[in-house]
């Protein structure tokens, strides 16, 4: 398989949100805004592209009987970069999302894709593959919080959009985010032909 299509696997046959069902707690817990979702994605992307390299480049340093502890040390520790860097860099950001950066560590999409696919392929192909699905995280995450967003609040990326009447406060609260993310999958299956 090719580097290509290996990232556009990830962004549509294997997006990790809308056809696997994957990483459904930040996907549910942090999309009240676009740019929330968006930041959430890049945040798991970024530990996703890293730790998919480390893993492919270690996978014949690791023996099998402790290979998923050094999968989640490799993980962890990208997690701890991330969250040093948002903290110093990108306070707002980092408060918003808050306890969702530290569980990027026990994220099933990033553990997944190191045991389905990093550890089995070059360094190359693995970045190709943490890029791809790293950007189907990030899309699914920006589509769905901007449609949380634009529902309940009436903008988009904070930008007003929509009259005062026109909110709906479901959108932004936890029952929201179920039927905005029900409806995103029932129109992606659609578009992909699964009925």
């Amino acid at each position: 398989m090719n580097n290509f299509k290996i990232i556009l696997n990830g962004l549509i046959k294997e997006n990790p949100v809308f056809v696997l069902l994957l990483g459904m707690c930040p996907t549910l817990g942090t999309t009240t805004s676009a740019i929330n979702g968006m930041s959430m994605g890049l945040a798991t992307m970024f530990v996703l592209i890293c730790s998919n390299v480390v893993i492919s480049l270690i996978k014949r340093l690791t023996p099998d009987m402790v290979r998923i502890p050094v999968f989640i040390v490799v993980i962890a520790s990208f997690v701890t970069i991330l969250q040093m860097v948002m903290q110093a860099y990108l306070p707002g950001i980092y408060a918003t999302l808050g306890l969702f950066i530290p569980l990027i560590v026990v994220n099933c999409v990033i553990l997944g894709r190191a045991e389905a696919f990093a550890c089995k392929n070059g360094p190359l192909s693995s970045l190709c593959d943490g890029i791809g699905i790293g950007l189907g995280f990030t899309m699914a995450l920006t589509l769905l919080g901007g449609v949380r967003e634009l529902l309940g609040e009436g903008s988009l990326f904070g930008i007003t959009l929509l009259p005062e009447t026109c909110k709906m406060l479901l959108f932004v609260l936890p029952p929201g985010a179920f039927l905005s993310l029900g409806y995103l999958i029932a129109i992606v299956n659609k578009l992909r032909g699964n009925n």
